[in-house]
């Protein structure tokens, strides 16, 4: 097979934030497929095909960027991000799995600068100490299981990093979340909101978990929860490395 398949995450917004490799593939590709608000993000050109699709039908894309690149062409599903976190890469191998004439395809994964990263580092270091990531959309996952995942990283004194925590057909899951920490005796932890990190449109918050709103967050918006021992020193928030 003469094509190739690249996944590539884009960073969380700036374009500063995208890796010099993620922009060489990009040059050379013949095709972009992803959602469609991330293919917008790469600049249209000659010889250039762009897949925009929508969020919901993540299998059906990676199937068709297999089929394009055993048809010889040089395919990029892009992410927002890094592909591996919450994107894209997983449902292209998992379309994989299903597509064994194509196991011999060349396929890589280029990292990206995932949101909960620009966001910790927005702050300071809140992701300084032990971590979790936990997707609050249940489109792919029951809510009992997000509830049981956010209650185990409390008892754990996990810092918790929330991705896509409200959108607008979905806003009870976040004040679920938001309560569920409480009951959990979170109450006095730091919690930062990220929103639209690294663009133009930043906006960062950072409250205790008692006072937070379900409306201060959006799809747009990365939640950092921060462990028992995260604190601030001036306008900046971290968790110490070392723990007694």
């Amino acid at each position: 097979m003469t094509g190739t398949l690249t996944i590539a995450g884009l960073g969380p917004g700036d374009e500063a934030l995208v890796t010099p490799e993620v922009t060489a593939a990009l040059a050379a590709a013949t095709d972009i497929i992803g959602y469609a608000p991330y293919v917008s993000r790469v600049p249209p050109r000659a010889r250039l095909t762009l897949h925009p699709s929508d969020n919901r039908v993540e299998l059906q894309r990676a199937s068709e960027a297999l089929r394009l690149a055993a048809e010889g062409r040089q395919v990029v599903v892009v992410s927002s991000g890094d592909p591996g976190v919450f994107a894209m890469a997983s449902a292209v191998f998992e379309a994989l799995e299903d597509a064994p004439q194509w196991h011999d395809l060349s396929i890589r994964v280029l990292p990206g600068v995932t949101a909960m990263l620009a966001a910790a580092a927005s702050v300071g270091a809140p992701l300084g100490h032990d971590f979790c990531a936990i997707n609050l959309s249940d489109n792919l996952k029951p809510w009992s299981l997000i509830e049981k995942r956010l209650r185990l990283a409390a008892e754990a004194d996990f810092a918790i990093a929330m991705y896509n925590p409200r959108s607008a057909s979905r806003p009870e899951g976040f004040s679920r979340a938001l309560d569920i920490l409480r009951e959990a005796g979170c109450g006095e932890r730091i919690v930062i909101f990220a929103r639209a990190v690294s663009t133009s449109d930043q906006r960062i918050e950072t409250v205790e978990l008692r006072d937070a709103r379900p409306e201060m967050a959006d799809m747009r918006t990365l939640v950092i929860v921060g462990n028992s021992a995260t604190r601030r020193v001036g306008r900046w928030v971290y968790a110490p490395r070392q723990v007694r």
